[in-house]
């Protein structure tokens, strides 16, 4: 959801994890959790990961069920670029080398990461599921908005909490290396972090006679995370190439004429590869066999996903709802129907 991703392996079994790599294992890619032997043994963690992995069992396993989620939006993000957020099922941090690069590509996976941790956690709190935590303690009492007063009831997402956890598990290592590479992790994970927040919204329900909403009872709810994925590929794109300052504490824009990067900008070092060809050294597994809109200009298109290498044309059959009809009251049925259809596909580098 550093240069030398720290952490626990997810989905994998814990052979895997053991093996010797050549990159940390990453807390991205973990399978089994709860047990103390996993987590003293688990490649890539420094001390305060472990204790925390110890301490909190159940948070682990929280975030270890939640990652798939961040993955996915990821992945519907870039579902029609060269670089599809793909994932390497046998690397031990489950992005493969692609992380050895300080690109844009890995600023998007670490803020994406970050927030999927808090989004995970503060939900999994709100919902009851952890000993730790519930909804936020805070939001107690009355307040104002501008519709006017109300009283603090339901339950709030402790996205506080959450983002206080997801500080100290994911940035421990970064703040153990504090190399210009750590501090890139840093700044994005903030800005993931922060992403979640900013979409916090006040529901409310309405007390009274007649539905008069005389009495308003509000709680503060997490949005969707898709709002929280489309944000983020907002600041990919407008992410900011930039050098280390000179006392080595922040960053500098990398080009005179590019801005300064805010806490909520995503940060790089390194221009990304073009991702068209498989290249293990830059960790891109290329576009051939890919799907190709051969009518778009775009960047799903086939002259710009497959690189100009050409596309192949196969047609499929599918199944797809058909002759459907309203029936009182109220449902609608349908035939299954077979429609044939070109699919494109990019050619391999020949």
């Amino acid at each position: 959801m550093n240069l030398l991703p720290s952490g626990i392996c997810f989905y994998l079994s814990i052979a895997i994890c053991w093996m010797p790599a050549k990159i940390d294992a990453s807390w991205w890619y973990m399978g089994t959790l709860g047990s103390q032997v996993m987590c003293d043994n688990i490649p890539g963690l420094v001390n305060k990961q472990r204790l925390l992995c110890r301490q909190h069992p159940k948070v682990m396993q929280a975030i270890g069920a939640g990652m798939q989620d961040w993955i996915s939006e990821c992945q519907h993000q870039f579902r029609n670029h060269r670089w599809n957020c793909n994932t390497t099922a046998r690397d031990h941090n489950l992005f493969g080398r692609l992380l050895l690069r300080s690109s844009r590509e890995v600023a998007f996976v670490y803020a994406i990461s970050a927030a999927g941790v808090v989004h995970t956690l503060a939900r999994a709190c709100s919902q009851g599921e952890l000993d730790s935590c519930s909804c936020d303690p805070t939001k107690k009492g009355s307040s104002n908005d501008a519709k006017g007063a109300f009283d603090w009831g339901g339950c709030s997402d402790h996205v506080e909490h959450a983002m206080r956890f997801s500080q100290a598990f994911v940035d421990a290592k970064e703040r153990k290396e504090r190399d210009a590479r750590a501090l890139m992790n840093l700044h994005n994970n903030r800005a993931g972090r922060k992403a979640v927040k900013r979409f916090m919204t006040l529901e409310c329900k309405c007390h009274g006679v007649s539905g008069s909403c005389s009495i308003r009872t509000c709680w503060l709810s997490m949005a969707d995370f898709r709002r929280t994925g489309e944000h983020l590929r907002r600041k990919y794109n407008g992410a900011v190439q930039v050098v280390v300052n000179q006392y080595g504490t922040g960053f500098t824009a990398a080009h005179a004429h590019f801005k300064r990067p805010s806490k909520n900008d995503m940060v790089y070092f390194e221009d990304s590869p073009d991702y068209c060809v498989r290249d293990q050294e830059s960790g891109s597994l290329g576009t051939a066999g890919r799907l190709c809109n051969r009518m778009s200009r775009g960047v799903d298109g086939c002259e710009v996903m497959c690189c100009g290498r050409g596309y192949d044309t196969a047609r499929v059959s599918r199944t797809i709802k058909c002759e459907c009809k309203f029936h009182w009251c109220c449902a609608v049925r349908c035939q299954d129907c077979q429609q044939q259809v070109d699919v494109h596909t990019c050619k391999a580098q020949t």
